[in-house]
């Protein structure tokens, strides 16, 4: 799937049928990113806490006429102030399933999510989005170590995506032809 297209619906969100069954669900697309910066202290990966009390990383619905990556830039500015960020690399999709207890209370939704990797400046800092409204919303938003980020990530799902975000940091092993002329 090629994760640069553009959202094609007219609605943020859609209603279906599961086969078989009278059940309604949604289904939801968003985009979201995994950001890092690099400090002498070492690589630190911005991380915020969600209403439901776990850490993730920003992310949200895709607009009409979006790209997926657009998206990702656009939520990463508006959830943690974020700008100028150095576009890296596709990191795939997540596909969930979950009720919704704040806009569609007890709703069943199925949720793709297209995350992106991203490089911020040194010294960027983190302005997470305040809002006074009840239901999602960002509880606090930190920069965490690289070597901290599997006790943050507070979802199962995500780790194939965080599992690629740090295969961004390991060293490319060396063919014997490349030690070879190495050692010249």
């Amino acid at each position: 799937m090629n994760q640069e297209r553009h959202h094609s619906s007219t609605r943020q969100s859609v209603s279906s049928r599961q086969t078989g069954s009278q059940k309604k669900h949604r289904v939801e697309v968003s985009s979201g990113g995994l950001i890092f910066k690099r400090t002498p202290d070492g690589v630190f990966f911005a991380m915020q806490k969600d209403s439901y009390g776990h850490w993730t990383f920003p992310k949200g619905h895709v607009r009409r006429g979006e790209s997926y990556r657009q998206t990702a830039v656009r939520e990463i500015q508006e959830e943690l102030g974020l700008g100028g960020l150095r576009y890296i690399k596709p990191l795939g999709t997540i596909d969930i399933w979950f009720r919704d207890r704040f806009v569609f209370k007890g709703k069943l939704v199925r949720k793709f999510i297209h995350y992106f990797l991203f490089e911020a400046k040194q010294d960027a800092q983190l302005v997470p989005l305040i809002t006074k409204d009840k239901g999602e919303r960002i509880e606090e938003a930190k920069w965490i170590n690289i070597k901290e980020i599997w006790e943050f990530s507070g979802y199962d799902d995500m780790k194939p995506i965080v599992s690629k975000a740090l295969a961004y940091f390991q060293k490319p092993k060396m063919s014997g032809a490349m030690r070879f002329f190495r050692k010249m």
